[in-house]
């Protein structure tokens, strides 16, 4: 009998969201991972009874780690500095958005551990959203934000800036720092 090859949930985690990104929930399969691994689908049956707990225990790992480094947003002080830094690492993985429509996408599961694990995942997003909250109200006590804007409309609209196609090809810094100025100042010239 072959030995199997050693992985990292690390590295099964990133083939996982390489997959996803690149073929969507419906045709993400285990043959594909066990192929990208160089490993046996029953490899991964070992560890995971289905492609919904795998996916969404990958899903909890990528929002936690997300979550952790959102907190790292209170150690700057003023509006324009936490704006900036939830922008970066927003910017930095553009496939938070797509990721959190696929787990829309996951069927209500008689396994356990899946629906474990999406109401987790709802919780998370939740958690995510309150946490801002006093990223928000903080531009609105330094007159950055306008009072009667409410907070899940900013945000909503801060996050789906990463989705917004870059049809023409403009420069990725360009891009992002032209989204920066949309967002901060709208679309209208300043008079």
């Amino acid at each position: 009998m072959a030995r199997e090859r050693k992985f990292t949930l690390e590295e099964l985690y990133q083939a996982t969201k390489d997959t996803l990104v690149h073929v969507g929930y419906n045709g993400f399969t285990f043959s594909i991972i066990a192929e990208k691994l160089e490993l046996s689908r029953g490899t991964i049956y070992k560890y995971f009874v289905n492609k919904d707990e795998l996916i969404t225990e990958y899903m909890l790992y990528d929002m936690n780690r997300f979550l952790e480094d959102l907190k790292l947003i209170h150690q700057y002080k003023s509006f324009d500095e936490q704006f900036d830094y939830l922008l970066g690492i927003i910017f930095r993985d553009r496939t938070i958005q797509q990721l959190i429509r696929i787990a829309s996408q996951i069927p209500e599961s008689k396994e356990n551990q899946v629906k474990v694990n999406l109401e987790k995942l709802r919780r998370l997003h939740l958690d995510m959203y309150a946490q801002l909250e006093d990223f928000i109200q903080l531009g609105k006590v330094e007159g950055k934000i306008r009072e009667n804007l409410h907070s899940g409309l900013i945000l909503g609209f801060i996050f789906q800036s990463i989705v917004i196609p870059n049809h023409f090809q403009v420069p990725e810094s360009d891009w992002f720092s032209s989204i920066k100025d949309i967002i901060r100042f709208g679309i209208y010239r300043q008079s």
